[in-house]
């Protein structure tokens, strides 16, 4: 994310989701896809706004969720930094174990990856 030409998808107005939930997603995601290293800084809200197609105060918004969780940490004169990898070696390791139990009852890869398609959003 040193750049604001990183894979980062625009926001869908559509999803039922908030728009400040699915910026935070994004940032997220690109962080735990090293995009931004623990230590390094975020591109400007304003630029990150841009991006993802949205206002700046949704982008602060969601940059204040990711303070909450610990991802980031704001710094007077120094921006936004990167200070935690988000969960996604959690996320992996639950997606292995689930997918072993699944093989264990019988399931292949694209069963379980159906019935995951088929549960309805949370």
């Amino acid at each position: 994310m040193a750049s604001t030409s990183s894979p980062v998808r625009r926001l869908d107005p559509a999803d039922p989701a908030a728009l400040h939930d699915q910026a935070a997603a994004q940032i997220r995601r690109a962080i735990a896809e090293g995009q931004a290293a623990p230590g390094e800084r975020l591109p400007p809200a304003r630029d990150l706004a841009a991006v993802l197609g949205v206002n700046r105060n949704t982008v602060l918004r969601a940059l204040r969720l990711l303070r909450e969780e610990g991802v980031v940490e704001f710094r007077r004169g120094r921006g936004i930094t990167v200070t935690a990898a988000p969960r996604a070696a959690a996320l992996l390791a639950a997606a292995r174990d689930l997918l072993a139990q699944a093989r264990r009852d019988g399931y292949t890869r694209d069963d379980l990856i159906n019935l995951i398609r088929d549960l309805p959003d949370p």
